[in-house]
């Protein structure tokens, strides 16, 4: 173990130098921690729904602690509903997600209104070092990690082309995939006092780095640590059981929830059809649209394929 932590220490930082940028995607959590703790010469900027979330705690502790020149991009509800089209034209998607995707939306316009040209994230983490709790119970860890790290794509660098503004991911630098993928299942998710952590390799290797808080709290969607959540229950209670039974048989989309049928009615009227599946594509269970044979999840509707 202590092999690869030192290897980890030497190996992130190495990523981060060669992916350099002036900002950063601040959430708080464990990997944006790491990348402010790597580089403290950098802005960072935190979004929230009002001032709710986790993410401003954590993200405003630790800038302090760090001495970091730290934003906070306060949206209010109406802000965020009426952003939601936007969104949706951007990312061409009615993927539930639209949550998490807001809250990386606001942090780049903030970033815009700040005039930052480049900003680095987080992504790729939680995918290289099996931070979601389902890659818990996945028989073949590193046939799987293999598998969404080559393919996955993030909705950051649609909306940083956007916002005309370079996204730069240090933990998708391929010498640093490489690196990743060659550690051991066993050495990213292990018990610990009675608890199954994900990423506990990049947590012991960055503990004497950063505050007990940051470096073993647990993982927490974007969406959750923004607050932006909240606009889960406020969408939902605008349709009826009535209206989405109805909606649900009319259109020929399997709905996972009323949330679901509120974005696809968006789509329809910003974007318009679903695209069909071409020659040489696969058809999407649930929405019919055209995805590569090798895909296992659909960016238009988020349909994902089950895990095996």
């Amino acid at each position: 173990m202590e092999n690869i932590a030192f290897e980890l220490r030497a190996k992130l930082p190495a990523a981060v130098q060669r992916n350099k940028a002036s900002a950063l995607l601040f959430s708080g959590g464990l990997d944006s921690a790491i990348l402010a703790r790597i580089n403290s010469n950098i802005k960072a900027v935190t979004v929230s729904l009002n001032s709710e979330g986790e993410d401003v705690r954590h993200a405003t502790s630790l800038a302090r602690l760090l001495k970091i020149e730290h934003f906070h991009k306060k949206v209010s509800v109406d802000e965020a509903e009426e952003a939601i089209p936007e969104v949706i034209k951007i990312l061409k998607t009615f993927d539930p997600a639209i949550p998490n995707d807001l809250t990386v939306y606001f942090g780049l316009k903030k970033a815009k209104e700040l005039g930052i040209k480049n900003i680095m994230t987080g992504d790729g983490s939680d995918e290289l070092f099996a931070g979601y709790d389902f890659m818990q119970k996945i028989g073949d860890l590193e046939v799987y990690t293999e598998k969404i790290t080559r393919r996955i794509k993030f909705s950051s660098n649609k909306l940083g082309r956007f916002f005309k503004i370079k996204i730069v991911q240090p933990f998708l630098d391929k010498e640093f995939i490489d690196f990743s993928l060659g550690i051991g299942p066993e050495f990213k998710i292990k018990k610990q006092n009675g608890k199954v952590w994900g990423k506990w390799i990049l947590r012991k290797t960055f503990q004497d780095f950063l505050p007990k808080e940051i470096i073993w709290q647990s993982k927490r969607p974007l969406e959750y640590g923004s607050g932006m959540n909240r606009l889960r229950d406020i969408i939902t209670s605008r349709i009826s059981d009535k209206e989405f039974k109805q909606k649900s048989r009319f259109y020929p989309i399997k709905f996972m929830n009323k949330e679901h049928l509120y974005y696809y009615q968006i789509y329809k009227d910003v974007i318009g059809p679903i695209p069909q599946a071409k020659k040489g594509q696969k058809q999407c269970p649930g929405c019919s649209a055209g995805m590569s044979r090798r895909a296992f999840h659909c960016p238009l509707c988020g349909w994902v394929e089950p895990i095996k």
